[in-house]
């Protein structure tokens, strides 16, 4: 089985049981408000079927491997929180029945958690790399500062089209003994 296409933002699949396809969604991220965790609304189609009486909103932090799962009710939109930034999560949804018979598993969408700047070796001791994961929608401000109180843009991103890792190089890292950097989220 191929598994995650990173830059598809909805799937679909039919369930078993009748015809239950379901088409998962990214609706919006958010900061959550304990430092380092963010939130991400998902949202899905409610298949045409009215044998269907609620959802179960599956993650984990590996393709196909759901550690997490959240009751929806009959909502067919929820937010989970918590998601460490810069990871990588995995979703998927099902449906069920008043029986209690399960779908298949969507079609996974994938999220990673903006938020997160890593630095990057190079083969260049002159240029400074880093790299970050952007959200669809959004823009970002690269800044730099020597002592962590004036801080300049030196890059910006445009605002981007997919959720993926964006990449950005220093070439004037070289011109200071000491570098900070940090993102700022448009």
């Amino acid at each position: 089985m191929a598994c995650c296409n990173k830059n598809r933002k909805s799937c679909t699949s039919k369930g078993q049981g009748g015809m239950w396809g379901i088409t998962l969604l990214i609706l919006s991220l958010g900061l959550a408000n304990t430092h380092g965790t963010q939130t991400v609304q998902l949202g899905w189609d409610a298949p045409q079927d009215p044998t269907v009486t609620g959802y179960f909103l599956y993650y984990g932090t590996a393709c196909r491997t759901y550690t997490n799962q959240i009751g929806t009710g009959t909502n067919t939109m929820t937010v989970v929180s918590g998601l460490q930034e810069g990871q990588t999560y995995y979703f998927a949804v099902t449906a069920y029945n008043s029986d209690g018979v399960e779908s298949d598993f969507s079609s996974e969408v994938t999220y990673i958690t903006p938020g997160f700047l890593s630095m990057v070796g190079g083969t260049n001791s002159n240029l400074v790399s880093m790299k970050f994961p952007v959200a669809w929608g959004h823009w970002y401000e690269i800044q730099a500062s020597e002592d962590l109180q004036a801080w300049t843009t030196i890059g910006q991103t445009g605002v981007a089209t997919s959720n993926a890792w964006t990449q950005f190089s220093d070439p004037q890292a070289s011109q200071f003994p000491m570098r900070f950097y940090r993102l700022v989220l448009h």
